[in-house]
């Protein structure tokens, strides 16, 4: 499934994802309708690239909310159909990070374009997400020690400044860096540096010292 890409329907009408569900099918896209926001939820996803068409008046939770509810969470791309739309509701879904807000009755040269970029979103955002929990991975290979190393590293400090920050000798500092370098497959400190900030480590501040 994890090459499959997926069109997740959430829509109380069911004639209307009848009829998503064979227009998409028409097109080679594979879909999954739901009839409330709870019954999406509640389905356990598969592994596979996907969007979800997500009609903003729905029995249970409105689109908007279940919008706010998945921000920060891994899941696909948001396109909003609805037949009640209006320019707060459109500007709201848009700030939070909606490919599209699409009123019924939409056209499907409209659809098919915003589904393709929601397609392009998730595969971009799950290729961003694996680098992530792989560099994760490697930092937590480091000892405690390497982790005091690394942002006097980053932030630009010699081996003999760093190790004077820590109370350990120079050539300590230097086998902690190469450990630190060979742990986190660091090409360059150039690369450190930007593996530290999609980490966010902080960086120490340095005041007025002298070496």
């Amino acid at each position: 499934m994890a090459d499959e890409r997926l069109v997740f329907i959430v829509d109380d009408d069911a004639r209307v994802c009848n009829s998503l569900t064979n227009l998409l099918g028409s097109l080679g896209m594979a879909s999954l309708a739901f009839g409330s926001a709870n019954e999406y939820i509640s389905y356990r996803k598969p592994d596979s690239i996907a969007c979800l068409l997500l009609d903003i008046d729905l029995p249970d939770i409105d689109g908007l909310t279940l919008q706010q509810q998945l921000v920060g969470l891994d899941h696909p791309p948001i396109i909003f159909i609805t037949g009640n739309g209006d320019i707060p509701s459109t500007v709201q879904a848009m700030k939070a990070g909606a490919v599209d807000f699409l009123a019924k009755p939409f056209r499907q040269d409209k659809l098919v374009p915003a589904i393709e970029e929601a397609f392009v979103r998730h595969a971009k955002a799950r290729i961003e997400q694996a680098e992530m929990r792989d560099l994760r991975m490697r930092f937590s290979r480091l000892t405690p020690r390497e982790r005091e190393v690394l942002p006097l590293v980053v932030s630009g400090l010699l081996n003999k400044q760093a190790a004077a920050e820590l109370g350990i000798s120079e050539i300590t500092c230097q086998v902690h860096r190469g450990q630190i370098m060979r742990k986190m497959a660091a090409g360059s400190l150039a690369d450190l540096v930007r593996m530290a900030s999609k980490l966010e480590i902080p960086l120490p501040i340095i005041v007025g010292t002298m070496y």
